[in-house]
């Protein structure tokens, strides 16, 4: 099977504002982990925060993440500039989808960016909306992490 986002960025701060609002996109899903902030950190850093002030106020933003540690999406509830919703049990869209029906809001109208291929990118094919990969917000993952990543992309359409 081969998935094909719609974007493939170096990394989240390479989107493109202006063209998605072009594209009458009005709701943007991040994944959390690894995407806008690094994995298991539990903070954003100063950068990722400043960047969110740029275009918070033009979308409907949220964080959507499988991450299941109770503590750990409560806390980045607490900290993130958007809603957060944990347990989202990506690929499967029903989190996300339920997530637009209560902004009202349609997937042609969404896009959703992530750093995994399997779950983020499929996830957002699922639901039938646009989909960025980006690489990792962490420049310097462990090796099995990196494999895993060069894995998962081979299932990517060029």
């Amino acid at each position: 099977m081969f998935i094909k986002p719609d974007y493939n960025l170096k990394n989240v701060y390479e989107i493109n504002f202006e063209e998605l609002k072009q594209q009458d996109i009005k709701c943007l899903m991040f994944d959390l982990d690894s995407t806008v902030m690094q994995s298991k950190s539990g903070r954003f850093t100063k950068t990722t925060l400043d960047w969110f002030d740029s275009f918070i106020n033009d979308f409907e933003v949220a964080i959507i993440s499988n991450n299941k540690n109770e503590q750990y999406i409560e806390k980045a509830c607490q900290i993130a500039p958007c809603k957060v919703i944990g347990w989202a049990n990506k690929p499967n869209p029903k989190i996300m989808s339920e997530y637009l029906e209560s902004v009202n809001i349609e997937p042609k109208n969404a896009i959703m960016i992530g750093d995994r291929p399997l779950t983020d990118i499929l996830a957002g094919k699922l639901l039938g909306c646009k989909t960025i990969l980006v690489g990792s917000i962490n420049p310097s993952e462990n090796l099995p992490t990196r494999f895993v990543r060069a894995l998962e992309r081979s299932v990517i359409k060029k």
